[in-house]
């Protein structure tokens, strides 16, 4: 089967899934919703389409021929944009799609105390973000019964890579050592969320996987570690309650658990980076904590 991906929010994660199935993809086409950054896709290889709410014929064109569709835009108040923009073609329109990934969160989970939760666990969200992320899933899931098609519900921990990591905040003067007793959080590098999203694709797999490290920790000991990989000093320790959170990073320290990747493991996929300690000395070593720029 000739495969050709659609990807629906081609951003930090969206970007490394293109990198990802480049090679084994006739076509990988993805959104965005400038001009500017639409170059910036061509020229990483990818087919750029403008999506800002609306079906455009473009948009329409690329889908018609898609055998693997990836979506990565957060829903938000008016619900999922790509769903609100284009349920009827998603729903007739595609008679190539063969398989749908909707990228999600752990944060549909809410707080467990601490607790490891796999995808079986009770969702509780407690954010207006992640509540609506439970309510596209359903509706993704819905559309994938519609049409007899696997749809793989893909939640995902904090990200963090090139870029976009504890080594680069450090280097920016960001980094702040919050301590919030018992807190602990999950991980996921962007390079094991394109691994084991093309993983999915290539199995047809359907349901629910945590695409997660094995390292909860707390967010004190990553910027620590970082801190010693770097040869830095470690920033002071902050009370949590002395911290000036904007509410939503407050919301982030209103839920702890621990969160199994024992259901992925089950499709025969293995994290490349399974824990932040030996990702960050990598990244470190390598260069690739900086990014690209991309």
């Amino acid at each position: 089967m000739t495969k050709r991906f659609f990807i629906f929010g081609a951003g930090y994660s969206g970007r490394a899934i293109a990198r990802e199935v480049a090679g084994e993809a006739s076509v990988v086409a993805g959104t965005t919703r400038s001009a500017e950054k639409a170059e910036a896709l061509k020229r990483a290889g990818m087919v750029p389409c403008l999506f800002a709410g609306t079906m455009t014929d473009e948009v329409k064109e690329a889908l018609s021929t898609t055998t693997h569709l990836v979506v990565s835009i957060a829903p938000d108040a008016g619900g999922d944009p790509v769903l609100a923009a284009g349920r009827e073609v998603l729903s007739h329109a595609m008679p190539s799609l063969r398989w749908i990934g909707y990228l999600s969160t752990v944060g549909v989970y809410g707080d467990h105390g601490g607790a490891w939760v796999d995808e079986t666990a009770s969702c509780n969200p407690v954010s207006d973000r992640s509540k609506q992320r439970l309510v596209a899933e359903e509706q993704w899931a819905e559309l994938g019964a519609e049409r007899g098609l696997p749809v793989a519900i893909i939640r995902l921990s904090g990200i963090y890579g090139p870029g976009r990591n504890a080594l680069y905040s450090l280097e920016a003067g960001k980094a702040r050592r919050i301590v919030k007793p018992g807190q602990v959080f999950n991980r996921i590098h962007v390079d094991d969320i394109a691994g084991a999203t093309a993983h999915l694709a290539r199995r047809f797999e359907t349901g629910i996987f945590n695409v997660t490290d094995d390292a909860p920790a707390p967010p004190q000991d990553v910027v620590a570690h970082a801190a010693a990989v770097a040869g830095r000093e470690a920033p002071p320790e902050i009370a949590f309650e002395d911290a000036d959170l904007s509410p939503m990073g407050r919301s982030f320290y209103g839920e702890c658990k621990r969160v199994s990747n024992a259901r992925l493991r089950g499709t025969g996929y293995r994290l490349r980076h399974p824990e932040y300690r030996a990702a960050l000395e990598t990244m470190w070593a390598d260069g690739s904590w900086r990014g690209d720029g991309l």
